[in-house]
């Protein structure tokens, strides 16, 4: 009887936030269907909340997904950032940092006990320790960034003192980087601001700097036609390879196999389906940033006095901040969900606009969908990403803080059917066709994917080529 050898097994450990468990899985879906077991990891908690809104099955032999399998196996810690105050997110990012490793190595050390001995370690930012862990162990690990390569080349420059940052005595310096428009104080992520209330998480960044030489490789949830100068400058120091958009496939977007840590409505596609086409304002302000009465009010105002079509997202907990009849003023034009299946609301014909917090994964999103933006960034690198958008791929407007009435409908209306409209769907149109050729079979990204998928199967050999920047 012949030798077998072993099935490729990438483990693949993730930050327990929205943002953060998106695009890894999705990157697991990418390189599972290439021929590869992957093991999917997070905190206990975070895992409950993706098995209550998906039909994945822990601790079994995985999902078919393309040639290989995907399977789920979550850490004993627990993850309670208690509504992101403070003084919670202090103790929470503590109590992970000292009781993740150590349960981290103890799935590792299962997986080889189970016959499936881990090949490489893939993790995400908030968890730099995964790649002490792995190299440890004798593991080589691989980094997956799940912002920009302009957004990395900033903490990079920061965390190594490689330019002017703002500071409590010149806090007005604007921040000039190698491939990178120059940015304000109020265009870099705010957590390098010296005004910055979240100290935790600008530690948990940085620190995924100290020990990033020890990856193997930095993947980035990017695209090369997207970002080439930030990408080509940020080289000099670390070779970044692109491979996003990570979003979910248009033929797979209405997929079970989901990272969602909120069960999504459905039914917001089929009165989706009842709408004309690029009718609808669709309003989604990420998972995290609570915003406050009179902003709700604001918006609401707008939304009800607009004439427009539109769907709300508004998770559960910021619903009872809505005015009082306001459902009942704009039912049949109006839908007000408790979160959405985004990838395939964006990807709807009748969507016409998207206001959103620019969070990294939207931005992709709706680069990917072709759909106009209307940036309302609040906090990180949201800030960043709406400079982006705006300025650099032209894509939308620019929506300050706090919104106001007035402001929401003259951006409503500059995307929708203002001078500026046709040029901002012309923009958006050309990005859409560029983010799909890169993750289509033998585009930019898909071949970096594929060339770690290959560097895996040819561990014993260490075969590898060079990756794929422009």
């Amino acid at each position: 009887m012949g030798f077998e050898p072993p099935v490729p097994h990438v483990v693949m450990i993730s930050f327990p936030g929205q943002g953060h468990v998106n695009p890894l899985l999705r990157l697991a879906k990418r390189v599972a269907a290439k021929g590869v077991l992957i093991t999917f990891t997070t905190t206990s908690d975070t895992g409950h909340q993706i098995i209550s809104s998906s039909d994945v099955v822990p601790d079994d032999d995985g999902i078919p997904v393309g040639s290989g399998r995907l399977r789920f196996e979550f850490l004993d810690t627990n993850w309670d950032p208690s509504n992101g105050q403070k003084a919670s997110l202090d103790d929470s990012m503590h109590h992970l940092e000292t009781s993740g490793p150590a349960d981290f190595a103890d799935l590792i050390r299962k997986q080889s006990h189970a016959g499936r001995p881990v090949t490489y370690v893939v993790n995400n930012p908030f968890v730099p320790w995964a790649v002490d862990v792995a190299t440890d162990m004798g593991i080589p690990c691989a980094v997956l960034w799940v912002q920009s390569c302009s957004v990395f080349s900033t903490y990079y420059h920061y965390h190594h003192s490689l330019a002017e940052f703002p500071t409590e005595t010149n806090p007005d310096i604007s921040v000039s980087l190698p491939g990178i428009p120059s940015m304000t104080p109020e265009e870099i992520p705010s957590f390098l601001l010296p005004s910055n209330p979240y100290k935790s998480l600008t530690k948990a960044i940085l620190e995924q700097f100290h020990n990033i030489d020890k990856a193997s490789k930095v993947f980035v949830n990017s695209f090369a036609e997207l970002e080439p100068e930030a990408i080509d400058t940020i080289a000099k120091y670390v070779h970044l390879i692109p491979v996003g958009p990570l979003v979910e496939p248009e033929d797979e977007s209405r997929s079970t196999l989901r990272g969602d840590l909120i069960k999504a409505s459905d039914d917001c596609l089929e009165w989706l389906d009842t709408q004309a086409p690029k009718s609808v304002i669709y309003i989604s302000l990420g998972s995290i940033v609570t915003f406050t009465k009179e902003e709700m009010a604001e918006m609401a105002h707008e939304l009800t006095t607009n004439g427009r079509p539109f769907l709300w997202v508004v998770r559960p907990h910021c619903r009872e901040l809505l005015s009082q009849g306001f459902l009942e003023e704009v039912k049949g034009r109006g839908m007000v969900v408790g979160w959405s299946p985004q990838d395939s609301v964006l990807n709807h014909g009748s969507v016409g606009c998207f206001l959103t917090h620019c969070g990294w994964n939207s931005v992709l999103e709706t680069l990917t969908a072709g759909v106009p933006v209307i940036a309302y960034p609040q906090w990180g690198d949201q800030v960043t990403d709406a400079k982006f958008l705006v300025d650099i791929y032209k894509v939308g407007v620019r929506l300050k803080a706090p919104v106001e009435r007035n402001a929401l409908h003259a951006a409503i209306e500059a995307v929708m059917d203002g001078q500026e409209a046709e040029a901002i769907k012309e923009h958006a149109t050309k990005w859409k066709e560029a983010a799909k050729m890169a993750v289509a079979k033998d585009g930019s990204s898909d071949r970096n994917i594929q060339l770690f998928v290959d560097e895996v199967k040819k561990r014993v050999a260490g075969d590898s080529n060079g990756y794929i920047q422009v």
